[in-house]
């Protein structure tokens, strides 16, 4: 007798976003920012050419404060490379052509994996998982919304498939994400951040390491501290503030941010 066997799902890119700061408005006011999520989506899909693709999503769905929906897994250079800077470019047209409306700040996650027709499964929950990590929700949380509108997080297999495939990203490099070790629940797992416009190289990246992420570097991305280097960095105490500049799309730009400690990213 032939064993019993089940084809595998489809591999999705999943594509999801979350508005900061959703509960401050009212029931009206959900309702209209879930539409402006929707629009300026399509918008910034549509300016990097995935407009056609974006129409055939799979498993679309809006999440209250945000939306989530598959694509081809082919897409993904195009999501990681140039998606992000055409959604901050979108929400800064947005920001100018409504002066009266609150800044509309986005949290992006983007992971690939099997799932089924119905969205469900390990993938879309990891998805989630990613845009709920703490260093992403910081990274809004602690910039200006009339500078930075945009922070997104990528899973780390999205991140090999992409950057390993030597394909055309728009320009996009390795160097414009930065490792983090995503903590929520039980979920545990390395991810990269990126924030349109900003130069990772001008941050201390000990903010987005853990003891234990430093152990588990990328072969994309390898480490080039000596464990003893490492050890001490480890060991020696925080400084008191960390600033870096960043040049962003939607204005000529020029912002100092501080990351006081370490306590706010991990």
């Amino acid at each position: 007798m032939t064993p019993s066997w089940e084809p595998l799902w489809p591999y999705r890119a999943v594509l999801a976003v979350d508005a900061r700061n959703f509960s401050a408005h009212n029931s009206t006011g959900m309702q209209q920012v879930n539409a402006v999520i929707q629009q300026v989506l399509a918008q910034a899909l549509s300016a990097v050419g995935l407009s056609a693709r974006w129409e055939q999503r799979a498993f679309p769905q809006h999440t209250g404060d945000g939306y989530v929906a598959g694509m081809d897994p082919e897409v993904l250079p195009g999501l990681v490379g140039c998606f992000p800077d055409a959604l901050s470019q979108v929400l800064h047209d947005y920001r100018r052509h409504n002066p009266g409306q609150p800044a509309l700040q986005l949290r992006v996650s983007i992971h690939v994996g099997p799932l089924p027709p119905t969205g469900l499964g390990v993938p879309m929950v990891e998805t989630h998982r990613l845009l709920d990590h703490d260093a992403l929700r910081d990274l809004l949380a602690r910039a200006n919304p009339e500078l930075t509108n945009t922070a997104v997080v990528i899973s780390q297999r999205v991140h090999e498939d992409v950057f390993r495939s030597g394909l055309a990203t728009g320009g996009t490099l390795p160097a414009h994400y930065a490792r983090s070790l995503a903590k929520v629940k039980t979920f545990e797992q390395p991810a990269w951040l990126h924030v349109p416009g900003l130069d990772w190289g001008l941050a201390d990246p000990a903010i987005f390491e853990t003891a234990d992420a430093g152990t588990q570097q990328s072969a994309s991305q390898p480490s080039s501290r000596t464990p003893s280097e490492a050890q001490a960095q480890a060991s020696s105490p925080a400084p008191a503030a960390v600033s870096f500049t960043q040049n962003g799309d939607g204005n000529v730009q020029g912002q100092h941010q501080h990351f006081n400690g370490f306590g706010g990213l991990r």
